[in-house]
């Protein structure tokens, strides 16, 4: 994926900037205008990394040009280019989440040098949570591990062995990819939820770190049954019935340690304590389409839903008696 849309209404101005990153590798496509960009990106969505636009152009601006480009694809760098460089436009792009923001005129070696760093930021925003990246901006690297309340949620496919087995290694990457970890972390997204990680086929999201809304445990449910949605929605559009998804999910509420973790070669924010290995379990022992909530959660929530108490269900490797509801849906 190394496709650059150069959009700009001045033939020159396109030509000056292919001529500049055609140094670069990049597969470079133009565009006179923001339609004809977002009908590029609509054709070659899986195969461009990057949208440069001019901000003032006849039509639909660079601004509206690149919202509607991100709403197609939010993984693409979008980067503004303008010679009407205010601080209102500057705010205005980045509240609309445009990654970099550059001025006409350009000198050659500063534009790449700086489209590179807004590739880099955008692609390690993958790897950390909106809330973990906007905080580490703030407070820079002193996130210090601190005891904080928050909802563990785990949601993981059934059958993922047999699934595996089934299909090659190009088919399951595309399948996780497209159908599982792609919509199931844009809705943790949505709900303000931390992506804490991916294990295998498993989900590990937090809600209530590093921010907590005072209406965590209530977020979380609220993800697991909009997941639970998506994932028949998913199903609806797969025509073999061997390679439809079952994903059971399970939620904990508690107290943990929350903060960055890890030794001089890798550290991640994360969180440690009995939530996360409860919801773990919970998850495990969750039927395909199944919501398990422990108690804390239940008592946070249960006005707002409708749920199922299960009777002697024991969790591996936790001896205690435990409370446990299936979560049916929203009153």
């Amino acid at each position: 994926m190394n496709g650059l849309i150069i959009v700009d209404d001045e033939e020159g101005v396109r030509r000056s900037l292919k001529k500049v990153f055609d140094k670069d590798d990049y597969d470079i496509m133009l565009a006179e205008n923001g339609q004809e960009a977002i009908d590029i990106v609509k054709t070659e969505t899986r195969n461009i990394e990057t949208v440069i636009s001019d901000f003032k152009m006849p039509g639909i601006d660079g601004l509206e040009t690149l919202v509607e480009i991100g709403k197609i694809n939010p993984e693409i760098t979008r980067i503004m280019l303008t010679a009407y460089a205010t601080m209102e436009s500057a705010i205005e792009s980045v509240n609309e989440g445009i990654d970099g923001f550059l001025t006409k005129p350009f000198d050659n070696m500063e534009i790449r040098a700086k489209v590179r760093e807004y590739n880099v930021k955008k692609r390690l925003k993958q790897f950390v949570s909106e809330q973990i990246f906007a905080k580490l901006q703030k407070d820079g690297k002193n996130i210090l591990p601190q005891r904080q309340t928050v909802t563990v949620l785990f949601s993981d496919i059934r059958g993922f062995t047999k699934l595996a087995e089934e299909m090659t290694t190009e088919e399951l990457s595309d399948m996780l990819n497209r159908h599982y970890f792609s919509p199931l972390d844009k809705i943790i997204y949505e709900h303000n939820g931390t992506l804490d990680k991916h294990i295998g086929d498993s989900i590990m999201a937090v809600f209530g770190a590093p921010v907590s809304y005072g209406d965590d445990a209530a977020r979380a449910v609220a993800s697991a049954l909009r997941m639970k949605e998506e994932i028949d929605v998913v199903n609806r559009g797969i025509a073999r019935d061997q390679r439809r998804l079952s994903v059971g999910i399970g939620i904990s509420t508690g107290e943990v340690m929350a903060g960055i973790f890890g030794s001089s070669r890798k550290k991640e924010y994360t969180v440690f304590g009995a939530p996360v290995n409860l919801a773990s379990r919970l998850e495990k022992s969750a039927a395909g389409g199944q919501i398990l909530v422990c108690s804390e959660t239940y008592g946070q929530v249960h006005d707002l839903i409708r749920t199922r108490k299960l009777d002697d269900t024991p969790l591996k490797g936790i001896e205690r008696k435990l409370d446990i509801y299936e979560v049916l849906g929203m009153i």
